[in-house]
């Protein structure tokens, strides 16, 4: 069988539920507390913090080890701008420029830390970065901002791996990043070595990409540097488990990102705080799926489905991974 992934879940998923790790417990779990439950899960090996807000006055390397008790392993960390009520209105590309020099500080920072816990990527979701209205922004102004901002952090350490994941929409109205090309571009421009992709499925079914496209772009024209592995409707995102809506297609993203070397974490994004699940079952349900996923593609004959492929004959390439999930699809 194909040597599986680390898997990572988000952090703030754990808070769910909280009186079936701590009945009786009346104050809001802590970060660490967070991190010491993810780490009861079967099969959860890596951890992503957010930052400011998972770190607060904890000290980096303090953190670190502490990630290494729980026997798990730093995925990296990933930028959150609300600590600050002006980055609403946009954190690279905000109309002032003090409130965008404090969130290009705020990530060097934030570069720092994750350096500093012994991490080497962090992750910016430019969530606040676009527009709302028809005549609120130049669009030519904002781009130039965004990728000013990317180069800005880019730039401050070499070393650290800096990921782009974009979205096309929630809260703002519109990206100013709201898809895979826009993203390539985004880096193409930037100029730094250091950067690359994270592909979050949710954002993607938004765009009304195909994943395993949108993942082959990447690797054709800079690096996949995460994944954030859930599913959802398209019309928002909406966290849901692995596999729930778009089964083949999460399929077709495994394989794709297996045969393009992808040796990074598989990160659930999901949201079981929405509808009150248990967090711990919820991301064993995940990692059970996605390992379900690679055993059924290691049952697929590759050479006929690259046959397939190559003749582009939709019919048989159905009928060859159907065969792999199902079994005998015969009559």
């Amino acid at each position: 069988m194909t040597e599986l992934p680390r898997f990572a879940a988000r952090l703030n998923s754990f808070v769910t539920r909280p009186e079936l790790h701590w009945p009786g417990k009346n104050s809001a779990p802590t970060p660490l507390e967070l991190m010491e439950r993810a780490a009861t899960v079967r099969g959860l090996s890596a951890v992503d913090l957010n930052y400011p807000d998972h770190i607060g006055s904890l000290d980096a390397r303090e953190l670190s080890a502490r990630i290494t008790d729980l026997g798990l392993v730093l995925n990296g960390f990933a930028m959150r701008y609300y600590s600050d009520t002006e980055f609403r209105s946009g954190a690279f590309t905000n109309a002032d420029p003090a409130v965008r020099r404090r969130s290009i500080d705020l990530t060097k920072r934030g570069i720092d830390a994750v350096r500093a816990a012994g991490g080497d990527l962090m992750t910016i979701w430019p969530g606040q970065d676009g527009f709302d209205y028809p005549f609120e922004v130049d669009y030519a102004r904002l781009w130039d901002l965004e990728v000013e901002g990317i180069r800005a952090v880019a730039e401050h350490d070499p070393d650290c791996l800096i990921s782009i994941e974009y979205k096309p929409n929630e809260p703002r109205s519109v990206y100013i990043i709201p898809n895979v090309a826009a993203t390539l571009l985004a880096i193409d421009e930037a100029g730094c070595a250091n950067l690359g992709v994270t592909l979050d499925l949710g954002h993607v079914f938004q765009a009304d990409e195909s994943p395993a496209l949108a993942a082959a772009m990447v690797n054709r024209r800079s690096r996949l540097l995460g994944l954030h592995m859930n599913d959802g409707y398209g019309k928002r995102d909406d966290g849901l488990m692995v596999g729930s809506v778009h089964t083949t297609q999460t399929m077709e993203l495994l394989r794709q990102i297996r045969r393009d070397g992808y040796d990074r974490a598989l990160y659930f994004d999901t949201f079981p705080d929405v509808s009150g699940m248990d967090p711990v079952a919820e991301s064993e349900a995940n990692i059970a799926t996605i390992e379900g996923m690679y055993r059924a593609l290691d049952r697929i004959p590759d050479d006929a489905l690259d046959a397939a492929l190559a003749r582009q004959d939709a019919v048989a390439a159905h009928r060859i991974v159907q065969q792999a999930i199902f079994g005998s699809t015969s009559g």
